[in-house]
């Protein structure tokens, strides 16, 4: 693990405990809260598999695209799209696409892997395999999961000839491809425009707090709430059995995660912030469909997609007939993860330094702007 001696190079994706024959790499939290592989010497037999499975040893792309890159992009696919189905578009963060990509998957017995919460509402990669599970992986997460045994569980599943839908982060998922190191025709790889990942610690820190704060167990959170149709720029949480909700701009872990404060050091060189990937799909928010496609910006979210493989074009042409959409230019689509990483903030350094010795929150009411506590609220469905 020479490589990751420095922190700025490990995207935590955890390929290399999963890969390493000897069980020689545990996943340790470091004082920031992320996940770094610790190597034991003793058990190592330098066979290079964890190198060999690293996503930042093997960048595939370099930022903008030009020469054979750019002949790469202009293959891709490019579409804005929205579920038909108004029920799936409201329980998802855009508008459906992984929703209905993961109901293809279940139609034919698969399992989808995504991220969800645990009991401890921690951040973790899991597989469902039904539509009521499902309910568990849809929404975006602002947290790095957690993948320990979903490499080895994947490979499995596929083995056996079951079609396995996996979404994730571009790095997550660059990983698994280098983990099984061979196609499979009934694998579908989706990766996420992803802004960074923030820690797992400060999360678990906030988790805490807000059932301090109103008495009782979190069971659920949600960062992209469209109660009030403004693109799921609401929070909402269920603690002790009552619902809260806030705007996303008031809620102190999505002001520090906005702030760019507690990324993880790697995301500030992603080299996965391009249109061209190896996964199968892309999928993320469709910002700047006002200047697009006004008649679609309803605030109820709409996704952009972007189509790599043969394989996602002929899935694509099956389940088209699920959405309204339009097919558009790589233009179109840009937005600022997919030019460039997220830049560090300035004061990154200062406050996890302040974070190990002031308590979260008292260290959060020293941002500028107004804050305010999660208030009771009654979910509201509209005409959903």
């Amino acid at each position: 693990m020479k490589g990751h001696e420095k922190k700025e190079t490990c995207c935590g994706c955890g390929a290399c405990r999963e890969i390493c024959p000897q069980k020689a790499i545990e996943m340790r939290p470091d004082k920031e809260g992320f996940l770094y592989p610790k190597m034991n010497r003793d058990l190592c037999n330098h066979c290079g598999k964890c190198r060999g499975v690293c996503p930042t040893n093997h960048y595939g792309f370099e930022g903008r695209c030009t020469g054979k890159d750019k002949k790469q992009a202009d293959k891709n696919l490019y579409l804005g799209v929205q579920a038909k189905n108004k029920a799936v578009r409201y329980s998802s963060s855009s508008g459906g696409m992984f929703s209905i990509l993961a109901q293809y998957v279940l139609s034919r017995q698969g399992i989808v892997y995504g991220a969800g919460y645990d009991g401890a509402m921690r951040v973790i990669h899991k597989g469902v395999e039904d539509e009521r599970q499902l309910q568990q992986l849809k929404r975006t997460k602002y947290v790095q999961s957690n993948m320990e045994g979903i490499y080895g569980k994947i490979e499995r599943e596929l083995k056996e000839e079951r079609w396995v839908l996996f979404s994730g982060t571009p790095c997550q998922a660059d990983a698994l491809m280098r983990y099984l190191n061979r196609p499979y025709e009934r694998l579908i790889v989706v990766d996420l425009i992803c802004y960074g990942v923030p820690s797992p610690g400060i999360w678990s820190d906030y988790v805490k707090y807000l059932e301090r704060a109103h008495g009782g167990k979190m069971t659920d959170f949600s960062f992209r709430d469209k109660r009030n149709r403004d693109n799921g720029h609401t929070c909402s949480c269920i603690i002790g059995g009552k619902e809260y909700a806030i705007s996303l701009y008031q809620d102190v872990y999505c002001i520090l995660y906005f702030k760019n404060l507690m990324l993880r050091p790697s995301c500030h060189s992603c080299r996965f912030c391009t249109v061209n990937r190896k996964s199968d799909f892309t999928i993320g928010d469709f910002w700047g469909i006002e200047g697009v496609r006004p008649k679609m910006d309803d605030g109820m979210g709409t996704s952009v997609v972007i189509a790599h493989s043969k394989k996602a074009k002929n899935i694509w042409n099956e389940i088209k007939e699920e959405f309204n959409w339009f097919q558009c230019s790589g233009e179109d689509v840009l937005q600022p993860r997919l030019i460039q990483p997220t830049g560090a903030a300035r004061g990154r350094r200062a406050f996890m330094l302040l974070y190990k010795i002031i308590p979260l929150f008292r260290l959060a009411a020293k941002l500028p702007g107004k804050r305010y506590v999660f208030q009771r609220k009654k979910h509201n469905d509209g005409d959903v």
